[in-house]
Parts: C-alpha cells; structure tokens; sequence
C-alpha cells in the first residue's frame, strides 16, 4: 500500500519526522556549501591571484545559477513531483560542490558554482512545499522555523570544518564535504512520498511561471514578495559579510569575525522560532510587521557597543531580528497560492530575492568607499521600510485572508 501524507493532521508522527529531517538536512548541507565559499574565498583569490572584480563574479555567478536552476526545478516539480525533483537538486549541488577539489583554475570555479546554484535554488522552494503538504497550516509556520534554524547550523558546520581543515589541507579539500548531501537523496527517495494533495492536482493543468503573474493582483502579489525577499537576503549578507568588518575597523574594536558571526547565529535561531509562533498564532501582518521595524532601529543599535562583550550581545540581538523572518516566506507562500504552482512560487520568489539580495555586499561596499558607516545603516534601514511599506499592500496578508488562504 502507498503511504501518503495526510497535510491535515497537526501530530508530528513517524513520517512527519522524516520529511523534517530530510528538509531540514538539506537545506542545512546546502547552505554549508553556500558558506564554504564565504570561508575559502581569500584563500581562492591569493592562489588565483584575483582582482575584487573577479572575486566578486563567483557568488554572482552563484546567483544567477540559484535564480535559473529555481525557475526550472520549480515547475519540474509542480509537473512531475516534489520529492523526485528535490533528490536532483540536492545531488547536483553536493557533486557541484564536491567538484570544487578539482577546480585549479578560475574558469573551473565558476563552472562548478554556476552549477552548484542551479542544484541550490531548486532545493529551498520545494523542500518548503514538501512541508507545506505534510503538516496543518495551523502548523506551518512553526515547522519552517524549524527547517530555517537547520539553515543557520549549516553555517556553524561550515565554520568548524573551515577552521580544521583550511590551514591543513587547504581550501580544496574543504569542498568535498560538500558531496555529504547525497546520502540524503537515498533516504528522502526510499522514506518520503507525494502527499495527498499533490497526487490529487496532478490531474490538472499544471502552471508555469506566468502564473505568478495572471491576474494583476497576484501579479503585484508575486512582485511585492519578491521585493521582501530581496531585502531580507540584501539585510542577511550585509550582516554577516560586512557588519564585522565595519565594526572592527571603524569603531576600532578587536573582536573576532567568527565569534561575532556565532553569536548572530544563534540569534537568528532564536528569532526563527518567536517568529514562526507569531505567524501561526498572530498573522503574517503582526509577525512580519513587528521584525521588520525592529530590524530598522536595531541597525542603528550596531553602533553602540565599546567592547566585545557588547558587540556580541548586540549582534544576536539584530540577528533575532533580521533573519528571524527568513524561513517565514516559505510559509508565506506555500499558503497564498495553490498546489499546482507553489513549488514555482516559492523557488522564483526565493532566487530572485537570493539573485538580487546578494548584490547588497557590492552595493554596501560602494558606499564605504564613498561615504560611511553612518550612510551604510541607514542604507540598510531604509531597505526594510520598503519591505514594511510593501508588505503592508499585500492584502492577502491580512489576518482574515491568511487563514481562508
């Protein structure tokens, strides 16, 4: 007898477990092949001998393969199944990744990111929708801050691994932990299964991405989101690639990066799940509402701190906050539009919002360099205003739409 899931049932029995775990592994795994990058990158450009142009070209090249490999892998698996389609993302990006042990030369770098981003932005969305269709909506918030905290301890992974084996085996080596992902495809193809709700829409007409935009107020539904997830990948990567720096260097401290980079991250853990509570319970309105104008004042906060102490407490603070609402939008979106293009939606909301979102570090480094820290934050702030200001128009986010969503 086939075993599916039933997405009405709140209990989290054997296998609700499984699909947990499986998701969250991989988008754990896959954000620490994202953060491999972060830690091998100085040594990449001092072996290459690399200009902060060509440098910069290896996470844009990321991008672009996240944004066109979640396009393509979302409608695959809005027409042929989600867990099929999750299995091949997840084993392009870890052989993508692995293949970096290999890479002597800058042409084979960006290769194997191109590649590693196509796997990479295929995986979130439709790790998200596997969750959607296996647990209570009354749940869903809850069960994504889950998989987003499995997210954040990717990148502890990814800094631990980075300490012990770059001063040892260098940064080549690093890379072929990447290929540990694949023994999740085995698991998730002999333990997970379609839920009911996509085996009963597989009879219908499947859409693709124009369906994002058929009417003009999904359309302005759609491009509003993207706007949100732009900003709050533009917030993420001007925290962790930046703030640090910044901190040292104009307010003259001496604290490390990576203990600075640890304490946010349990902030942000910490925030993942006060947000996913708040979704469930409040609305996304109060829930998105409330962190977004904390994240706005709690940029300007990043310069109060005098010591390490401060910094660090202060760090996890504006964590809590900005990244708090990252595993919300798989939620979000899983919930506003309709199973036959929800894997779609979430990976093209999603990559546009990594694609574009991920440019915040040129941007950000643009104006240090032409003004100051003082113009950065409120560059920074003014960014989640607009997402405040926009997600306040999307009217399917109010409390009553939510829940006949």
């Amino acid at each position: 007898m086939k075993i599916v899931a039933n997405n009405n049932s709140t209990h989290l029995d054997s296998y609700r477990a499984k699909v947990v775990a499986s998701t969250a592994s991989g988008f754990g795994l896959e954000n620490m092949d994202v953060m491999f990058l972060s830690f091998a990158l100085s040594s990449i450009i001092a072996e290459f001998g690399l200009s902060g142009t060509q440098a910069g070209m290896i996470s844009t090249i990321t991008n672009i393969g996240m944004l066109i490999g979640g396009i393509f892998f979302g409608i695959l698996a809005d027409r042929v199944g989600r867990i099929k389609t999750f299995t091949y993302t997840i084993f392009i990006f870890a052989i993508a990744t692995g293949a970096m042990f290999f890479a002597h030369n800058l042409t084979l770098v960006y290769i194997c990111r191109f590649f590693a981003g196509i796997g990479g932005g295929g995986e979130y969305g439709i790790g998200m929708t596997v969750l959607a269709e296996s647990f209570s909506k009354k749940k869903l918030g809850r069960v994504s801050s889950w998989v987003g905290m499995a997210g954040q301890g990717g990148a502890i992974i990814a800094a631990l691994l980075a300490t012990l084996v770059i001063p040892t085996l260098g940064w080549h080596a690093l890379f072929l932990f990447g290929i540990l992902p694949v023994v999740i495809t085995f698991f998730i193809r002999h333990h997970l299964k379609e839920s009911d709700t996509f085996i009963k829409s597989s009879k219908e007409k499947h859409g693709s991405v124009k369906e994002l935009f058929a009417t003009p107020k999904i359309a302005h539904q759609t491009i509003a989101l993207m706007v949100m997830a732009i900003v709050q990948i533009a917030g993420y990567f001007g925290l962790m690639n930046w703030l640090p720096t910044i901190m040292q260097k104009q307010l003259n401290l001496t604290v490390a990066s990576s203990t600075w980079m640890i304490a946010t991250i349990l902030g942000m853990c910490a925030g993942m799940l006060t947000f996913g509570w708040i979704l469930d319970t409040l609305g996304p309105r109060l829930a998105f509402g409330i962190f977004l104008v904390c994240s706005t004042i709690g940029v300007y906060v990043l310069t109060l701190p005098t010591n390490m102490i401060s910094l660090i407490i202060v760090g996890a603070i504006v964590g809590y906050f900005s990244n708090g609402m990252f595993a919300g939008y798989g939620a979000v979106v899983s919930r506003l539009y309709p199973t036959e293009i929800r894997a779609t939606a979430n990976n093209v909301i999603m990559n546009t919002g990594r694609c574009i979102g991920g440019f915040s570090s040129l941007a950000i480094g643009w104006i240090l360099d032409n003004y100051n820290i003082l113009t950065v934050m409120m560059f920074i702030s003014t960014l989640y205003v607009i997402s405040f200001i926009v997600m306040m128009t999307i009217s399917n986010l109010k409390a009553e739409n939510y829940k006949q969503a």
